[in-house]
């Protein structure tokens, strides 16, 4: 805190939006219009953690609230690769949105034309044709759908407590049975085995390619995410690349979260040497300022969309605002050498977290992870809450795993600087010792 009672944080902005005359009188009414008009459950939610500022303004790894207190940004769910409002992202946004905002879908664009090519030119493989849309969840759609035409098969193997998203087709895959059993019957002939089980995979699809609907493809993340930031053991995603050619099923990589720098390479399938036939990509992709997905399939893969190219359409997707983005968010990593320093601070996260853990038994059980994506699995889902609680009040921003709620990430942003990331790694040190108490109260 500062002279003034306001939490700062090192390497904090020059803030340029005036704070609200009365800031808590702001943020109370925001909360109950947010109850009044989309639902009171998430409300409810905030008010029982003490969440219930307001983000107010935010610039590279740290965002204000609504009271002038600071954070270090550590979650939106991988998002923030490049921090908030990048410099070179909105700038290019801002330029676009001067000459064209949206396209008429009647003509090509030029910014889409060079996020495609880009995309091309980084993408694992041989993968070089993209089709862009608007998050995550549709880019797994799309490539469900490139996957089933590409191949004229039905089933798709995914992996349990697998995260692809909620629309059908991605909630189909997902592994988390919450998530999808009031929405049955969902999309038929998905099947999940254990992630980083070869012979269950194996299994799984001699299974699938002897079945009337035939082995269409195998989805998995490179690294699970939403399972709690599960690591795929040693020749696993090679081994995956082996059984799809041995039964011409497609492999499909879902790099949402894990692509575009957030593991320290430009997709994290690099790190193990193994190329799939379609990617999806999303969240990093935008540069933290707009909305924007693609999947990226090979030549091959490709082939029933260049016979029939209004198969899989999207009015918004790929608009010239969101590829402009698309392409600064390119240029930026490039430029500006931020896998370089993924790498560097993921380096430090790696001794800092592991001395924690080390330090912390009694509430820390593992920590794991790669570049700016680190998983602190806990021995209990009730030290996850109060660890986020105390996280905030200490000024750091970081997220539950969807999956696999007992498992907090923390996914700096690459613009951070040495010594946000100290103050970090020191917060959730005495977060954990608070927590280590509370276990020991309660043995």
């Amino acid at each position: 805190m500062d002279g003034a009672g306001l939490r700062r944080v090192p390497g904090s902005p020059a803030w340029t939006q005036p704070l609200p005359a009365d800031p808590e009188a702001t943020a109370a009414a925001a909360v109950l219009r947010m109850e009044r008009y989309t639902g009171s459950a998430f409300a409810r939610m905030l008010r029982f953690m003490g969440m219930t500022t307001l983000e107010w303004e935010a610039a590279g790894a740290v965002v204000r609230d609504v009271h002038g207190n600071e954070y270090v940004e550590c979650g939106g769910y991988g998002m923030f690769f490049h921090g908030h409002s990048h410099p070179r992202v909105v700038e290019a946004v801002r330029r676009q949105a001067g000459l064209l905002a949206q396209s008429t879908r009647l003509l090509p664009h030029l910014p889409q034309v060079e996020l495609a090519e880009r995309l091309a030119d980084c993408a694992p493989g041989a993968l070089r044709y993209s089709f862009f849309c608007n998050s995550g969840a549709e880019a797994v759609e799309g490539a469900l759908k490139l996957a089933r035409a590409a191949t004229g098969r039905e089933d798709v193997i995914a992996a349990d407590d697998a995260f692809h998203g909620k629309t059908f087709g991605a909630l189909s895959a997902t592994g988390k049975r919450m998530y999808r059993e009031p929405f049955r019957p969902l999309v038929p002939g998905f099947r999940h085995v254990p992630f980083g089980d070869t012979a269950a995979l194996a299994a799984a699809a001699a299974d699938a390619a002897g079945s009337p609907g035939g082995l269409a493809a195998v989805l998995l993340e490179p690294i699970q995410g939403e399972a709690g930031v599960v690591l795929p053991p040693p020749g696993y995603l090679a081994a995956a690349r082996r059984i799809c050619d041995e039964h011409g099923a497609l492999l499909l990589f879902d790099e949402v979260q894990t692509g575009v720098g957030r593991t320290g390479t430009m997709f994290a399938a690099e790190q193990e040497g193994v190329a799939p036939d379609v990617m999806a990509v999303a969240k990093s992709l935008g540069g933290g300022v707009m909305p924007l997905g693609a999947f990226v399939a090979t030549p091959e893969a490709w082939a029933p969309f260049d016979e029939a190219p209004f198969l899989h359409t999207s009015t918004f997707g790929g608009s010239p605002l969101a590829a402009a983005a698309g392409v600064a968010a390119l240029e930026s990593i490039a430029l500006e050498g931020l896998l370089e320093r993924a790498r560097a601070i993921g380096q430090r996260l790696d001794r800092g977290l592991h001395e924690i853990a080390a330090g912390h038994r009694a509430s820390i059980v593992d920590v794991r992870g790669r570049g700016l994506l680190w998983g602190i699995d806990l021995r209990s889902e009730g030290a996850g809450g109060l660890l986020i609680s105390r996280l905030l009040d200490a000024g750091v921003l970081v997220v539950y795993s969807l999956n696999r709620p007992k498992v907090l990430r923390v996914m700096p942003p690459a613009v951070a600087t040495t010594d946000q990331i100290d103050f970090v790694l020191e917060a959730i040190d005495r977060a954990a010792a608070e927590a280590d108490a509370v276990a020991a109260d309660l043995t």
